[in-house]
């Protein structure tokens, strides 16, 4: 038995255990991380988290982020563990890192604020149906560093977002590796209201940053949000405070994505493996 010393830290409702491999002397000797994550990540056995982040360092980076999901499974991207990483590291620069979707900017702008620049989405379907329950439903397809299913609804607070979201999240449509899935409700056209059912934790979560950076960009294409406006800043209201989402929306083709909002360290310790 060890002692683990970790940092969480929460931006805009996610919550992350934070663990710091770049120190020589002090990396992480666990024979199985996604274990570890399971184990830490659990909210009555462990610290309890939305996930877990382990940096490391990078040859192409200022350094390496792998991200663990609380079920222990890996995940290529997280917007909110990303701006969660960055304030970690307290570079008072932009600073780049690396993941398993890519290379990412971020930069601390003000007191536990944080931005990223996204990298473009792909894989857009708008518009098509699937079949939940015997009903037939509306669903949209973006991703935005991991995949996103985005569904507007109205009466947002009443939805059954983890019996709905796990529907969902396995139809066959996204297989082999599921979908994430974003409720959304439009308030006007600079304003939209999420909720989000994440794969990797299979529940609701109080926000997700991909989740927003997608349901901004469908809700801009499909509800035309600001249709002829070169660039385009939507906040998006989820349970745990406002992400900002700005982009440039070229014919129908997204560039430039960035995502901001809070992110703040609230308590370090250590625990025994």
């Amino acid at each position: 038995m060890g002692k683990l010393n970790f940092t969480k830290i929460v931006g805009a409702g996610n919550d992350f255990i934070v663990l710091d491999s770049r120190v020589k002397g002090k990396g992480l000797r666990v024979n199985n991380l996604c274990q570890l994550a399971k184990r830490l990540c659990d909210r009555k056995t462990g610290i309890g988290a939305d996930g877990m982040l382990v940096l490391e360092k990078s040859k192409i980076a200022d350094f390496r982020m792998r991200i663990f999901n609380a079920d222990g499974s890996i995940a290529e991207m997280c917007g909110n563990g990303l701006r969660c990483a960055v304030v970690f590291a307290g570079i008072k620069k932009k600073v780049k890192v690396e993941t398993i979707a890519g290379i990412y900017d971020g930069e601390i702008t003000a007191k536990d604020r944080v931005k990223i620049r996204m990298e473009e989405p792909k894989d857009l379907k708008l518009n098509f149906p699937i079949n939940v329950n015997g009903r037939e439903i509306k669903a949209n397809f973006i991703n935005t560093g991991v995949p996103h299913t985005v569904v507007f609804v109205e009466g947002l607070d009443k939805i059954n977002v983890d019996s709905i979201g796990s529907e969902i999240r396995y139809y066959d449509e996204f297989k082999p590796k599921g979908s994430n899935v974003n409720f959304v409700e439009a308030i006007d056209n600079s304003n939209i209201k999420i909720r989000t059912y994440e794969r990797g934790v299979e529940g609701e979560t109080l926000a997700c940053g991909t989740g927003s950076v997608a349901s901004a960009i469908i809700s801009a294409l499909s509800l035309q949000l600001k249709a002829y406006s070169l660039k385009l800043k939507i906040n998006v209201h989820t349970k745990g405070g406002v992400l900002k989402v700005e982009f440039d929306n070229i014919k129908n083709k997204i560039k430039n994505v960035y995502l901001e909002g809070e992110a703040k360290i609230v308590f370090q310790g250590g625990i025994y493996v």
